[in-house]
């Protein structure tokens, strides 16, 4: 009698959280046949949530063996998709040997095999549809989707902000806008290209907003605006203001979270002579006000979600 290990995963092509496989082995009597709580075991695909999770527990409850194994999105920026299902397949089937419980034959849902560069990959038979036709990897896909669901609704405790146990990761337009507004957070993989996109056009907009804030401060005590993300080949000055008989140069930093220091933290003495080079360079090919103001180095300082001005200070 052919003992079947299935597996499958869950997690190819979310925009953040981690990959998961499962792996199963399920009973069977002496001529074979399945108890009857397997019946009703299919594609997770195809199963509510709430049935989802009653079944995941029957599984792990009265299955010969089960095994997840997990890949993270950042072993997956690092390894590439292709390895990273690799990687968790083999994680998964150690856990299932550890349990010691013999297989004959394992059926991986899908075309490639996982196990291919192991003991193990003569014993493997690839299967579409191998999660709808297999009890084994319907199982399999069951438990892996359940427990990966679980860790987004978790992450969504840590970062509400992005709606992961709405999606658990998926690139849906409410995910989209959460990155463009916030930009990715470190569960998020860098190495898809929606969210390389999304990162890239988030930093130059969370700049920018946070601009918006100090300038309008600035405009509101009476400043007048002369140039605002001044560039050059050599440097760059984010606000230019002038009042009364002073013209400032403005550095805007933001910090969305102050767990690792203070916006202000970030001007340290390396940048501050920076900025001091662009306002001596600026003030060279700008006479009018070199003759007529004072330069001042000043620090506009955001932090949060929503974008609040801590502070706006005169530098040393």
């Amino acid at each position: 009698m052919a003992i079947i290990l299935g597996i499958d995963e869950v997690g190819r092509g979310p925009w953040a959280g981690p990959l998961v496989v499962g792996a199963t082995i399920l009973p069977k009597d002496e001529e074979g046949n399945y108890p009857e709580w397997v019946s009703p075991l299919t594609d997770s695909k195809k199963l509510s949530k709430k049935k989802r999770i009653e079944y995941a527990d029957i599984i792990l409850e009265n299955a010969m063996a089960t095994g997840l194994g997990w890949v993270s999105s950042k072993e997956i920026d690092q390894l590439g998709l292709s390895e990273a299902l690799k990687l968790a397949t083999r994680r998964a089937v150690e856990e299932i040997k550890f349990r010691r419980v013999p297989f004959t034959e394992i059926i991986i849902d899908g075309t490639v095999n996982f196990l291919r560069g192991t003991k193990l990959e003569d014993h493997v038979t690839n299967l579409k549809k191998a999660d709808f036709l297999i009890k084994e990897v319907s199982a399999a896909s069951i438990i892996a989707k359940v427990a990966r669901d679980k860790y987004m609704e978790n992450l969504a405790e840590i970062y509400p902000e992005y709606g992961f146990e709405k999606h658990v990761g998926y690139g849906t337009a409410f995910h989209k806008q959460a990155i463009n507004k916030n930009g990715p957070c470190p569960e998020h993989r860098n190495s898809f290209k929606p969210v390389a996109d999304l990162s890239k056009v988030t930093t130059k907009q969370i700049g920018d907003h946070a601009e918006d804030i100090v300038a309008g401060y600035l405009l509101s005590k009476g400043h007048r605006i002369v140039a605002r993300n001044h560039k050059t080949k050599f440097y760059e000055i984010d606000i230019i203001s002038v009042y009364e008989d002073r013209v400032y140069f403005t550095e805007v930093k933001y910090r969305k979270r102050q767990d690792y220091g203070t916006s202000l933290d970030m001007i340290t003495n390396k940048k501050y002579k920076q900025m001091e080079f662009a306002a001596e360079s600026f003030l060279k090919y700008s006479p009018e006000l070199k003759e007529c103001y004072s330069p001042l180095l000043s620090a506009g300082l955001v932090s949060g979600p929503d974008f609040h001005l801590d502070d706006w200070i005169i530098l040393k």
